[in-house]
């Protein structure tokens, strides 16, 4: 009869770092409808698991927990997936249904937190400085970029020991604020787009309305005095309102983009400022 409890020494640096190296390269790996993100995960584990559960009966039973269903942001699942290794390694078998129980009740707050940083707010910063700097003719912005992808390494390196570490504590201590948290990212994310439209985005006209000796130019005469910016933000508002449109893609919103500035430019209603 297999002791359920019998589990071997705590885990090494080494192999803590072997799992979360696991995961960041296998995240997306695997993926499927059913049980999508967990066959990542179950490689991720499968390891650090064999050494808690030398038993090959306690290894298989914890192998099959690990491959239920399972989805977050990759880089918030270093926090969620090093704390699962802290209750296997100190309570074995015991803490299963806590673990499983961790991993569904984080997974969905977690990807709010993840989304807005890591796939919307990050992107779009360092992506706008990038490109704005590669339109002043500097390539530092490029270099910057890549940095700033190798620096996540450490970040996610980070966040992986701070799971570890921190256990159970996760769901007691950052339950309650990880709305609040979401919600604040959010709000910095839209001041941080809506920043970015008036400063990136560069739609102009040169046109002007000749009415005898009295001349008006469009941009400078009017929209700029109903408010300044305001081509470029009617422009992301129709690039957002045709994205929530089933058939138009994002290609087919740059190749109209292209046709219009085309158009534009030919016949004078669009131009760039001097």
């Amino acid at each position: 009869m297999n002791d359920k409890s019998n589990t071997t020494g705590k885990l090494s640096v080494k192999e803590r770092k072997h799992m979360f190296r696991r995961w960041i390269f296998s995240a997306g790996l695997g993926y499927n409808y059913e049980t999508q993100q967990a066959p990542s995960v179950a490689f991720s584990m499968a390891r650090a698991l064999r050494k808690i559960y030398p038993n090959d009966d306690d290894y298989i039973e914890a192998m099959d927990n690990h491959y239920k269903y399972f989805n977050v942001t990759p880089q918030m699942g270093n926090i969620i997936l090093g704390a699962s290794l802290a209750m296997e390694e100190k309570d074995g078998l015991k803490a299963k249904d806590a673990v499983q129980s961790l991993k569904t009740s984080l997974m969905g707050p977690f990807s709010g937190v993840g989304d807005s940083v890591f796939w919307i707010l990050f992107p779009t910063i360092m992506g706008s400085i990038a490109g704005y700097m590669a339109l002043q003719g500097n390539a530092i912005g490029a270099v910057i970029w890549m940095l700033m992808y190798v620096a996540l390494y450490w970040v996610k390196m980070w966040l992986f020991n701070l799971g570890y570490t921190s256990g159970t504590k996760l769901v007691t201590t950052l339950g309650n604020k990880i709305n609040l948290f979401t919600d604040a990212i959010s709000v910095m994310g839209l001041m941080v787009i809506g920043t970015l439209i008036a400063t990136v985005v560069t739609v102009y006209t040169p046109f002007k309305f000749h009415t005898g000796k009295v001349t008006l130019a469009l941009q400078s005469g009017v929209l700029d005095k109903i408010m300044p910016g305001l081509l470029p933000v009617l422009l992301t508002a129709l690039v957002y309102w045709l994205l929530g449109k089933k058939s138009w893609t994002p290609t087919r919103i740059i190749l109209l983009i292209i046709v219009i500035s085309l158009i534009g430019a030919a016949t004078g209603i669009l131009g760039v400022k001097s």
